[in-house]
């Protein structure tokens, strides 16, 4: 055993004394593995940063409705006259007579980000006067919500901080049509905080479409 020890000491101490004659080597060493490291944490932190929001955009009470074939709300459209078989449907939370639904519209918009020559798509969403009952978290933080039939939008907190032209009050334009910004909203830090919202029947007239 004693021989053992003896040679892992001397091992050990010929490596530190050839260590400056390698210095430049074992740096590129220390270096390369702390990149690693770095960049897995870094990795690991985005992912479950996204786990995390995703976490908070959803309830188990609330249902998202997407036509047959679709996966994503970009790629489905639902009829009008298919709304009312939903809102009817068992289980559907009312208050009072009304069925707890809103039917909505999601289209994508380009903006400048703040301090940047630089856009990015952000999603301009049309939603239902129930909207806010359909998330527990939903409150408008700055401003007021939009007047239903109007083109008025309220911005998620998250949009607001990192784009320009959203503050309350201003006015911006997208395609024809220019949208007065009355509200910023706070969703519990959920996804919607990235989102824009408008009256869904006035940007299915903006946008010409004629499902939500």
């Amino acid at each position: 055993m004693s021989n053992t020890f003896e040679q892992i000491g001397a091992v050990t101490s010929m490596n530190l004394r050839n260590l400056p004659q390698r210095w430049s080597s074992s740096l590129v060493a220390v270096v390369g593995v702390a990149g690693v490291v770095l960049v897995l944490v870094a990795v690991l932190s985005i992912a479950e940063g996204f786990r995390a929001t995703l976490d908070l955009s959803g309830a188990d009470d609330v249902a998202v409705i997407l036509r047959t074939g679709s996966d994503n709300e970009m790629s489905s459209g639902i009829e009008q006259d298919a709304l009312p078989v939903i809102g009817d449907a068992a289980g559907v939370a009312r208050q009072g007579t009304q069925p707890v639904v809103s039917p909505e519209l999601y289209v994508v918009v380009d903006l400048r980000m703040k301090g940047k020559s630089s856009v990015a798509n952000t999603p301009l969403r049309g939603v239902g006067p129930l909207a806010a009952s359909t998330r527990k978290n939903f409150r408008i933080v700055q401003g007021r919500m939009f007047t239903t039939g109007t083109n008025e939008v309220v911005v998620g907190v998250g949009s607001a901080a990192q784009f320009e032209g959203l503050d309350v009050g201003g006015t911006t334009r997208w395609g024809p049509t220019e949208w007065k910004v009355v509200g910023h909203f706070s969703d519990g830090g959920s996804v919607s905080e990235s989102e824009i919202w408008a009256d869904a029947r006035v940007l299915q007239n903006v946008y010409n479409r004629g499902t939500c």
